[in-house]
């Protein structure tokens, strides 16, 4: 039998989660792919959901309370709808934590995605 692709995979996970994360993680992902449709799927560091183009753009983390969505490279761009919400001290990556019921401000996440891909194509490295 041929290997999953990483869509594949993460069709399962998504299923698998069978609640309300998998919701929320199918609703990011189809978010994600209609911010940049030229966007790749990958499944790194033993089942996580990433989105890449020309370099990391977002992962996709599930937890207990909530999806993660960390993305790549975000310290260097601007976030005038406030999405990110989780590690905001760090140097590179920022976050945007999703509880259970939460509404995601789906103009802003789309912004947040095309800035991201922007930013890998023009090969501007992270803020030091």
């Amino acid at each position: 039998m041929a290997e999953k692709t990483a869509s594949e995979l993460i069709d399962d996970r998504i299923e698998e989660l069978g609640d309300w994360r998998g919701k929320t993680l199918a609703r990011v992902r189809k978010l994600i792919k209609d911010a940049d449709p030229d966007i790749l799927e990958e499944w790194k560091w033993r089942g996580v959901p990433v989105w890449s183009h020309s370099g990391q753009v977002c992962t996709g983390e599930s937890y207990q309370a909530i999806v993660k969505l960390t993305f790549a490279k975000s310290a260097s761009l601007e976030d005038p709808g406030g999405l990110f919400n989780s590690s905001l001290d760090g140097n590179v990556r920022r976050a945007i934590d999703i509880h259970e019921g939460e509404k995601i401000n789906e103009a802003a996440l789309k912004r947040l995605i095309r800035a991201a891909v922007a930013l890998n194509l023009a090969g501007k490295k992270p803020a030091e």
